[in-house]
């Protein structure tokens, strides 16, 4: 049976925390890693429904989007609607993990959900992480290269969009002088020794950097490797908020919003005016997605969906862009068929 440790490794190894935003507070609240995991609950939010039902089921763990510690806390009471629950959820043995904008930040996640179920095509990220990979560069003997390269790809060095085990090398001479002390693989102490290396490249997520480098010293037959890592300004298109793509077919302003209604069940859709043709090009952003307005403006979308919008922020296309505002609910809850929405509509 796995344990909750390895149910919270398979999702962050599809959606890592270090692609959470700066102010997110995603990953394990309350729990023990090593726990056989009993069953688990999916939500959007972690509520007082959801924990009693995983009680009644016995399940011992709650999978949610939204974290439900989002800022330090400075007590736990009971009588608190937040840490009350989460007292009850450890006296009954059962962990809470969030999956918040790092799942947000890869496009199979919530935006990806959004464009299945619209019928986008062509479908990018709407605006791409910086920073998320490295390369490294290893020295290694060139009898040892094929060894260490297999270990890397192993690791999951080497992806690069549709394509894996992506690497460059070269030949070269290294030069060494093993001194007192050493163990060297190759030479004799006080000896300076000449060695035909390859150069190795390889680029990897980030958030590997430690296991990288366990492979690398691992499967290297030197006691002291020569590496350089680099953080990379790629930007790579399947890391990032948001998505934009195509409709197959065009639609005109009062179909594609009866579209939304119908698709995401939401009792109402707040938008502005818009005064461009049909609809083609589409930008989403589950949740609350007034900060990539100008993303999806400048990407030359007709339309952009997402939720949480103010007043002042339906004039920021001046016409040039539908703005709809279909629910936070309603655009993030693709993942779970619980309903924890705490906003209602009366139409």
């Amino acid at each position: 049976m796995p344990t909750i440790g390895d149910i919270i490794n398979f999702l962050e190894g599809k959606a890592p925390l270090s692609l959470q935003e700066s102010y997110d507070n995603a990953g394990l609240a309350c729990g023990i890693k090593s726990t056989v995991c009993t069953g688990a609950i999916t939500s959007l939010d972690f509520t007082s429904e959801i924990l009693e039902e995983a009680i009644e089921k016995k399940f011992n763990l709650i999978i949610v989007h939204h974290p439900p510690i989002f800022k330090p806390l400075k007590r736990i009471d009971e009588t608190d609607p937040i840490t009350g629950l989460l007292l009850k959820a450890i006296q009954n043995n059962i962990a809470v993990y969030a999956i918040h904008t790092n799942l947000d930040n890869v496009l199979w996640g919530v935006n990806g959900e959004i464009a299945r179920r619209i019928g986008l095509q062509k479908v990018q990220v709407l605006s791409s992480l910086q920073q998320t990979h490295q390369k490294l560069i290893v020295f290694v003997p060139s009898d040892h290269k094929e060894k260490l390269l297999n270990a890397l790809f192993a690791a999951d060095a080497g992806a690069i969009g549709n394509y894996n085990e992506c690497s460059f090398s070269a030949e070269g001479v290294g030069t060494f002088k093993p001194l007192t002390g050493s163990n060297p693989f190759i030479g004799n102490h006080g000896i300076r020794e000449r060695v035909n290396e390859s150069k190795i490249e390889v680029i990897f997520p980030s958030h590997l950097q430690q296991d990288m480098l366990t492979t690398m010293q691992a499967n290297h037959p030197y006691e002291t490797v020569a590496y350089d890592l680099l953080p990379l300004e790629n930007v790579f298109q399947e890391l990032g908020a948001g998505a934009i793509g195509e409709l197959s077919t065009p639609m005109e302003i009062g179909e594609f919003l009866a579209m939304l209604k119908d698709t995401f069940k939401t009792g109402v859709i707040r938008h502005n005016t818009y005064k461009g043709g049909k609809i083609k090009r589409v930008a989403i952003c589950g949740g609350s997605g007034k900060q990539l307005i100008n993303n999806a403006l400048s990407r030359g979308a007709d339309a952009y969906i997402t939720a949480d919008l103010t007043y002042h922020d339906f004039f920021l296309p001046v016409e040039k862009m539908l703005l709809a505002d279909i629910g936070h609910f309603e655009s993030a809850v693709l993942k779970s068929a619980h309903k924890t929405n705490p906003v209602n509509y009366f139409l």
